[in-house]
């Protein structure tokens, strides 16, 4: 895709929504952290719906420790891989307090320390939680870069490492949730509805549906 082509793109997501945001529901980077775990191969949907409880009963990492992984259990347990989840939910609040007096840490090498946070979970805290201008590549944008032609790679590095590239600074910051939401909600994987795509024209998918 052409430079003028990728700013026209991203121009258009961004009047169709302004202040684009994530899905997850959170009151702190903490709580978002342990969403964004809680996530991996599950619905946003799916994890707000354990979150809105947990939460509330546990808001900061010593208070998530408290529970210990068969408290933490109970709240998610309709999660998909919730065990996996609960023990790293409690070694990552443990190292936290340890290491970090108990706050987020800012700084990537440090998250991707944590159990169960791998390069994409912190590229959407220091997002997200922190405005840095990362873009965390999921099956959504993976799927949209490659379709679309904005950004083609065999891997999900490869994708992110060409969106940072070719994404003109002062879309950077939100591009993240634009291509999230659009690969969501338009850009579907069996059925993309390309009859209300607003960048149709600018994508070079060859099945498109009109």
């Amino acid at each position: 895709m052409k430079k003028t082509d990728i700013a026209e793109f991203y121009a258009r997501l961004r009047a169709a929504n302004p202040a684009p945001a994530t899905e997850l529901e959170y009151a702190s980077p903490f709580q978002l952290l342990i969403a964004v775990i809680l996530s991996a191969q599950a619905t946003d949907v799916g994890v707000n719906k354990a979150t809105v409880k947990l939460f509330p009963a546990a808001p900061t990492p010593a208070a998530m420790l408290a529970l210990g992984e068969a408290g933490v259990t109970e709240y998610i347990k309709t999660i998909g891989l919730f065990r996996t989840k609960a023990r790293n939910v409690i070694a990552t609040c443990r190292l936290l307090l340890e290491r970090h007096g108990g706050q987020v840490p800012e700084d990537r090498a440090a998250l991707e320390a944590l159990p169960g946070v791998g390069r994409k979970t912190a590229n959407v805290v220091l997002n997200t939680a922190f405005g840095h201008p990362t873009i965390a590549v999921d099956t959504h944008i993976f799927r949209l870069g490659n379709r679309t032609g904005l950004a083609a790679g065999k891997t999900v590095e490869e994708v992110e490492k060409k969106l940072l590239r070719v994404t003109p600074e002062e879309f950077r910051k939100d591009a993240h949730h634009w291509l999230i939401l659009h690969g969501r909600y338009v850009c579907k994987a069996r059925r993309p509805e390309c009859g209300r795509c607003v960048v149709v024209d600018l994508c070079q998918f060859k099945g498109k549906t009109l």
